[in-house]
């Protein structure tokens, strides 16, 4: 369904006065999604987990440069492609209820989403109704404005815009964080039933736990490169079956691990080292691993960016 290699986002940026430069803060990205897969995309904060769904929708800044290559069921997906597809066949649900309009009835803003997505508008409001129904959203609460639901009821709404349509793609932003442990089981369980239709579900996410409830394969992300994707089966036990060190160490930092930290920082865009992004904080480092970066290759049903796999 989706299929990004070699991604890079570069941002022109001003210094001082009128000086400019170029900042690359995505260098190697790559993701694989296909229909009936939920892929959960974990990383830290800053590793291009967002630019990623923003490159796919087209909605960067102006002044931001693509390279690499991203296709949509097996066709480019140029900028007036992307803009084509959006809200039709590829959806998102935002990381934020604020994405919500507080001056429209959360009905009326599903059945605006539904109109793009393709629905006649004769047969609208009773596909937002199936849709309400579906999530179990009272008939009555089409009627209300955001500030008048609650988070759930919120983040259900925004769930129905996505899927109204008749998208094949959706991307989910963040869509757990900050939600009551029951809410989340019921997001993470509308992705999985998504999927499940024939979907393809991109879900980006800090919550490795969460999203290994629902996902069928982890891609992970460190300082703008894609250095694991893994079946979610491997990220079990102590993470034998994982293949690069910072996925290891992501595992075990989790508290049902054993909580243990990882010393140092992820690099800055504009002061990434020649070689592997993570030789400064990986225990394995070698003077091979500073020289170059290390290319993407297929191991035990994955790929990885590392030597020593």
């Amino acid at each position: 369904m989706l299929q990004v290699q070699g991604l890079q986002v570069s941002f022109t940026v001003y210094t001082q006065g009128l000086r400019q430069r170029r900042l690359t803060v995505i260098t190697d990205l790559d993701v694989t999604v296909r229909a009936g897969e939920v892929v959960a995309i974990v990383g830290a904060s800053g590793s291009g987990k967002s630019l990623l769904a923003h490159a796919i929708l087209g909605i960067l800044p102006h002044n931001a440069e693509l390279g690499g290559s991203i296709s949509f069921q097996g066709k480019p997906l140029t900028q007036a492609r992307k803009e084509a597809l959006r809200g039709r066949a590829i959806a998102l649900i935002p990381q934020t209820v604020a994405a919500l309009d507080p001056l429209m009835p959360v009905g009326e803003q599903v059945r605006l989403a539904a109109l793009r997505g393709g629905v006649p508008a004769a047969g609208a409001r009773e596909v937002v109704a199936a849709s309400f129904a579906r999530y179990g959203l009272a008939p009555e609460a089409a009627r209300l404005h955001p500030f008048q639901v609650s988070g759930g009821m919120a983040r259900r709404v925004l769930v129905s815009t996505a899927v109204v349509g008749q998208a094949r793609l959706l991307i989910a932003d963040e869509p757990t964080p900050g939600l009551h442990p029951e809410v989340v089981t019921e997001t993470l369980g509308h992705l999985r039933e998504l999927a499940d239709g024939g979907k393809a579900v991109l879900m980006i996410t800090h919550d490795i736990e969460a999203a290994l409830r629902v996902a069928d394969t982890v891609a992970v992300f460190y300082a703008g490169t894609t250095v694991e994707q893994a079946p979610a089966r491997d990220f079990a036990g102590g993470g034998e079956a994982l293949r690069h060190p910072y996925t290891r160490a992501l595992w075990r930092a989790l508290p049902s691990q054993g909580f243990v930290p990882l010393p140092g920082a992820q690099p800055a865009p504009d002061a990434l080292p020649p070689g592997c992004l993570f030789a400064d904080r990986c225990p394995l480092v070698t003077a091979a691993c500073r020289v170059a970066r290390p290319p993407a290759r297929e191991l035990r049903g994955g790929t990885v960016r590392c030597i020593h796999a």
